[in-house]
C-alpha cells in the first residue's frame, strides 16, 4: 500500500530530493514525449523541479522531445487506449523499450528503493503487439510535442504533434480576452473554417492559474472544425487535445 511504501522510504532514509533530480526529470520528459503524452508536462515538470531547487524549463522539455522517438500508438493521436497498454504489461513495457534504446538514465533512484534499471531488468518486451514500438523502428523519430518560438512567443510555446495530420496552418486571427468570450463565439458559430483563435490572459497570472482550454477545443471539435481551426493561447490544454492547439505562449 501507499502507507507501507512511505514507511519503507522513511526506514531507508530516502527523501524526495534523492528521487527528484535533473536526471529523473529528464526521464519523465522522455516518457511523456515517447508516449505522445500531454503538453502539461511542460507545466508540471518545471514546477516540480522548481520545488526541488532545480532549473528545468519548458525549453528543456521540448528539447528532449526533439531527441526522443515517438513509440506508443495511443489515443488521442493513435489507435489504442490505456486498457490495451495495460493488457500487454503497462507503462513498464514503454520504459523497457526506452531503456533498451538508451534513452533513459537507468541509474535513477525510485520510490522502490531500487534504480529504474533494477526495477525493469526482468521485464520482457512483448512480441506480436503494435501498441509499443521499439525505438529502432518508431512511429516517428521525434517525440509527441514540439517547442515553438517566434514574434508571438519570444519565450516559447508548445504544440502536441502526435497524430497531427497537417503541419502548416494559415488563417485570419480572431482575438479574445479570456476563454469564455472565445467559447461564446464558437457556440454562436462565429468561428469558421480557416480561422485562428487567439485566447489571451489565461496564463499563470492572468487567469489566474493557467486553466485548460478544454471547453473551447471541445466545442470546436463538436462542430466538426477540429482540423480546420487553430487555437493559440497563453493557457494550456488537456492531455486529450489534438489538432492545431498551441499553448503556454510566453
Amino acid at each position: 500500500s501507499s502507507g507501507e511504501a512511505v514507511m519503507n522510504l522513511l526506514k531507508k532514509r530516502i527523501r524526495p530530493r534523492d528521487i527528484v533530480t535533473r536526471k529523473s526529470l529528464e526521464n519523465a520528459a522522455v516518457v511523456v514525449a515517447a508516449s505522445g503524452g500531454s503538453t502539461n508536462a511542460a507545466l508540471h515538470l518545471p514546477a516540480i523541479a522548481n520545488e526541488a531547487g532545480i532549473k528545468f524549463t519548458l525549453e528543456d522539455v521540448t528539447n528532449i522531445s526533439k531527441k526522443t522517438p515517438y513509440i506508443a500508438d495511443l489515443k488521442p493521436g493513435g489507435k489504442y487506449v490505456a486498457k490495451d497498454l495495460y493488457e500487454i504489461g503497462g507503462v513498464p513495457i514503454l520504459i523497457k523499450a526506452l531503456l533498451e534504446g538508451g534513452y533513459l538514465h537507468e541509474d535513477c533512484l525510485t520510490v522502490s528503493g531500487n534504480t529504474l534499471g533494477e526495477n525493469h531488468k526482468d521485464i520482457v518486451f512483448p512480441k506480436n503487439q503494435k501498441i509499443i514500438y521499439k525505438t529502432s523502428k518508431p512511429l516517428s523519430k521525434t517525440g509527441g510535442f514540439v517547442g515553438l518560438k517566434g514574434n508571438l512567443a519570444p519565450e516559447g510555446a508548445i504544440v502536441k504533434v502526435a497524430g497531427m495530420k497537417r503541419r502548416k496552418f494559415k488563417g485570419k486571427a480572431k482575438c479574445f480576452d479570456g476563454e469564455q468570450s472565445a467559447l461564446n463565439a464558437v457556440l454562436k458559430k462565429k468561428i469558421k473554417s480557416g480561422d485562428v483563435i487567439i485566447i489571451r490572459y489565461e496564463g499563470p497570472k492572468g487567469s489566474p492559474g493557467m486553466p485548460e482550454m478544454l471547453s473551447t477545443t471541445g466545442a470546436i471539435y463538436g462542430q466538426g472544425l477540429g482540423e480546420e481551426v487553430a487555437l493559440i493561447t497563453d493557457g494550456r490544454f488537456s492531455g486529450g487535445t489534438h489538432g492545431f492547439s498551441i499553448g503556454h505562449v510566453g
